[in-house]
C-alpha cells in the first residue's frame, strides 16, 4: 500500500477522528479507503445508469441493477 499525505479541514479531521473513536474503523486510513471504495461503486453505478438511459428500458429492478454493477466492478478490479 502506498502512503499519502493529505491536508484536511478541521471539520473533516474531526469527523474522521470520530469515526475511529466510534470503533467502526481502526484508523483514518480505513475510513478514507472505505469512502473511496464507496465513491467508486457510485461512479460505476452512474456509468451503468447513463448507459441504461441511452439503451432504453430494463426489466430489472434498481436493486438488481445495483447488484449487477457491484459484481461487474469487482470482476473488473474496479472495486
Amino acid at each position: 500500500m502506498t502512503r499519502q499525505s493529505i491536508s484536511l479541514t478541521r471539520p473533516n479531521d474531526e469527523w474522521l477522528k470520530a469515526q475511529v473513536e466510534s470503533e467502526e474503523y481502526t484508523s483514518k486510513s480505513d475510513v478514507v479507503n472505505d469512502l473511496i471504495r464507496k465513491a467508486r461503486e457510485l461512479e460505476a453505478l452512474r456509468e451503468k445508469l447513463v448507459a441504461a438511459e441511452k439503451g432504453g428500458f430494463s426489466d430489472k429492478s434498481p436493486a438488481q441493477i445495483r447488484d449487477d454493477v457491484k459484481v461487474r466492478s469487482r470482476h473488473a478490479g474496479k472495486v
